[in-house]
């Protein structure tokens, strides 16, 4: 094998061990992405065949890339940057369910579920069977120390979910611990998020 072949095999080798580098990267970075999704919040996505109800079709890219782009920056805990993209997402698809949820979502990461409840109950008011939006409005309701409230939009999370739903387990833990801590003073302190003040009021 003369110099030219050996420096030719020896480039081919460096190129291969590169490309298996970059997709063992690749791949860690996708495996860590899904895990960051699975321990977040049930955030809503959209299908490649869903319909976006964007006011024409030329718009219908830009809603998608900007949605997808909220998607995530909600996974990141972007929660300012979701909201922009979102607000842009919502002046070209008014009545598209899924981003009033990630809306909602983005709002309670910001501290802000009386918003956040506004945006899960106008998703559900445009399709009921927008399961994520019960999961939002039951932890905004949570915030804002209504577990009445949280505990029913939370047992329709479970009436809707399907038996893989990987956020089922914690569907139910959540109810578990609201009911077991309803009326019990101790669980009604200050809410985390909004501050409110959980605690009954005695001298009534």
């Amino acid at each position: 094998m003369n110099c030219t072949n050996k420096f030719r095999h020896a480039g081919l080798a460096l190129l291969l061990a590169v490309v298996a580098a970059c997709g063992l990267l690749v791949n860690g970075f996708a495996r860590a992405s899904a895990e960051a999704a699975d321990a977040g919040r049930p955030t809503a996505g959209v299908s490649a065949g869903d319909e976006i109800p964007a006011a024409n079709n030329g718009e219908a890219e830009e809603v998608s890339a900007r949605f997808q782009h909220a998607v995530i920056m909600l996974h990141a805990k972007e929660y300012g940057y979701a909201v922009t993209a979102l607000r842009r997402v919502l002046e070209l698809a008014p009545r598209m369910p899924e981003a009033h949820v990630n809306m909602g979502f983005a709002l309670i990461g910001l501290g802000h579920p009386v918003t956040a409840r506004d945006f899960f109950l106008t998703a559900i008011e445009l399709r009921p069977q927008q399961i994520n939006a019960y999961w939002g409005l039951a932890e905004s309701l949570e915030a804002l120390c209504d577990y009445p409230g949280a505990i029913g939009a939370m047992r329709t999370y479970v009436h809707l979910a399907d038996r893989e739903d990987p956020y089922l387990p914690r569907a139910r833990a959540a109810l578990w611990e609201w009911e077991a801590g309803e009326g019990d003073v101790k669980k009604l302190k200050v809410s985390p998020e909004s501050g409110r003040d959980c605690s009954p009021d005695l001298s009534q």
